[in-house]
């Protein structure tokens, strides 16, 4: 039966959203007959439907497809299981909630605006077109079927972030695509190279070839770095605080929940983790991700707490949460023997957050459009994720205590010592994220509060349920610690305490004195000392253009005088020979004379 259900329901998963982004279009042709077309419908929303099926009933599986490309073989183990489930839960919510977020543009659509008409025809194109590209890169193990998958959510992904058209969309747009583009090259260059050294097409193939390909560790470097871009490495991550803000927000939910873990599915994919004979070369790659992620996990919560906007704020979280991530990961190489045990709770900790930071995401949208609930119900409920995203409770505080307890079984106390400072900065970005929301809710709340059961409100409260309960309908190999005993929450729960502390702290402090670090520190950081950098050289090779343009004129004009001066001698020349042909015979004669005169006295 498992069988028969894996068989029919892979290719459906893949199959039934395409089949919905084409219904797109054809709505569009029969609205021209005078049909209304209104392509957010139920229909529409059950996209990953047959994926969250397929993840729920069946635990492992394999299809070849040996027709498929260089032969495709697809795959579901416990890990492509785990996030598939939260990956497809999280799309469905998300899609639900797209009805009531989009309502108002579905009625001004119906209502004769053409723009809004074209802008919800590409958002209900380009998402099941996404979708479709996240999932297959979750069970492709072939490497062609996983980098199809991996291209095609990356570059649909670019129309929901340019939904608006706004400028601010177009600017996230344009960071979006270039990071997109430059990490697409990485990781070609990545899977190429290490899939020719390996003479293989398969990601197992691949990851068992770079053990023994001398190159293996450059390889290493650039699937890290190519794959970096989409989970956020610090360095790579510009367009996440650009792309989040300006994206609808049931696209911000996916983008920050699913498609930026991709880059950690490439990770746990590609890269030797657990190998005892990985050798000193990826012993040292490790290093490197474990200092990048910290660093990461660290200084985006600096920077993003001086954010005005909410999603941006949660932009820099995501990026905060990926840092601690890749410091996990890394550890996969730093100390290998760890990693089986380890592996396990970085997945599950990687549905933790990417449920959480979704319902974080959807739950904006709710303060923007509040429900029709009492004020202190509202915001309990809007703070359950985020104390959850800061490990203080249900999922949170499971998943913290999984790898902590590892990691302090292993000896890395300093490791889990940093990875709490980076949850002070969690801390401190949840209660930003909170305190921006009340600013904007607590406005709308005056312009009218819409229907509790409806879209919107009733997907963000699954999407919270969901996220907090985690631990106990997900089942396996995450809750075999289960919650943290009474005697380990001080050393759990210090973080919370200190960054609260903090928050309060600099809040009394700007009350007193503004700060004004959010002017100072606008989302996307190196983005905007890249485009001055680019702005400077254009500047300055346009002057160098002008001084090149300057000297040219100067050696022309020098060409043209020599010109005049080459005329005049040609023109003497020309004289002189006529001189000489008059004279010829005076001259032959001189000649003649001179060397009869030159033989005489030779001779004497």
């Amino acid at each position: 039966m498992s069988d028969a259900l894996l068989v029919l329901l892979l290719p459906a998963m893949l199959i039934w959203p395409l089949l919905l982004m084409l219904r797109v279009p054809l709505m569009a042709a029969l609205a021209d007959r005078g049909q209304p077309r209104f392509p957010l419908d139920g229909l529409w929303c059950t996209a990953p439907l047959p994926a969250l099926v397929l993840a729920l009933g069946v635990d492992e599986g394999a299809m070849a497809l040996d027709w498929w490309l260089f032969g495709g073989f697809w795959l579901l183990d416990g890990m492509r299981g785990t996030l598939l489930v939260f990956t497809a839960l999280l799309w469905l919510l998300a899609g639900a909630y797209s009805r009531g977020y989009m309502a108002g543009e579905q009625a001004r659509a119906v209502a004769g605006d053409g723009a809004a008409e074209a802008r919800l025809m590409h958002f209900a194109l380009f998402w099941p077109l996404t979708l479709c590209g996240n999932l297959l890169l979750l069970v492709a193990e072939d490497i062609a079927s996983f980098y199809m998958g991996f291209a095609v959510m990356t570059f649909s992904a670019y129309g929901l972030v340019v939904h608006s058209q706004t400028r601010d969309a177009r600017m996230g747009g344009l960071a979006y695509l270039v990071m997109a583009v430059l990490g697409e090259g990485l990781i070609l260059a990545g899977l190429l190279w290490g899939a020719g050294s390996a003479g293989t097409t398969t990601l197992s193939g691949l990851r068992e070839g770079m053990l023994e390909a001398p190159n293996g560790v450059w390889v290493g470097l650039l699937l890290w770095l190519g794959f970096g871009v989409k989970a956020g490495v610090v360095g790579l991550h510009i367009w996440l605080p650009l792309a989040h803000p300006v994206a609808p927000t049931p696209a911000s939910a996916v983008l920050s929940g699913t498609m930026i873990k991709a880059g950690l599915v490439g990770w746990l994919t590609t890269l030797p983790l657990g190998e005892t004979a990985a050798g000193e070369g990826f012993a040292w790659l490790g290093g490197t991700m474990l200092v990048t992620g910290l660093v990461a996990a660290i200084g985006a919560a600096l920077y993003g707490v001086c954010q005005r906007h909410p999603k941006a704020v949660l932009a820099y979280s995501s990026v905060s949460q990926m840092g601690m991530i890749t410091a996990l990961v890394a550890m996969g190489l730093v100390a290998p023997t760890l990693w089986p045990a380890l592996s396990a709770a970085v997945v599950v900790y990687a549905a933790h957050h990417g449920l959480t930071k979704g319902a974080l995401f959807l739950g904006v949208g709710i303060g923007e459009r509040p429900p029709r609930l009492p004020a202190w119900l509202l915001w309990i409920l809007l703070a359950l994720p985020a104390l959850s995203l800061t490990g203080a409770l249900a999922s949170g505080l499971a998943g913290k205590w999984a790898f902590k307890a590892l990691l302090y079984e292993g000896g890395y106390t300093a490791v889990v010592t940093w990875l709490s400072l980076a949850a002070v900065g969690t801390t401190a970005l949840m209660a930003r994220t909170l305190w921006c929301q009340w600013q904007v809710e607590h406005q709308a709340r005056k312009e009218g509060l819409e229907p509790l059961v409806s879209a919107m409100p009733l997907a963000w409260l699954a999407a919270l349920l969901a996220s907090l309960t985690l631990p106990w309908w997900l089942g396996g190999e995450f809750v075999s610690r289960g919650l943290p005993p009474l005697a380990e929450l001080p050393g759990l729960l210090w973080p919370l305490a200190m960054g609260l502390a903090a928050s309060v702290v600099v809040w009394a402090v700007a009350r007193r004195r503004p700060l004004h670090l959010a002017r100072r520190l606008p989302p996307g950081d190196l983005w905007w000392l890249l485009v001055s950098g680019w702005r400077r050289f254009l500047v300055q090779g346009q002057g160098s253009l002008f001084r090149l343009s300057s000297a040219q004129q100067a050696w022309v004009a020098w060409w043209v005088a020599r010109e005049r001066d080459v005329v005049r001698v040609l023109d003497r020349m020309t004289r002189a020979e006529g001189w000489l042909r008059h004279h010829a015979a005076v001259l032959m004669m001189g000649v003649a004379v001179g060397l009869a005169l030159l033989m005489l006295f030779g001779t004497a």
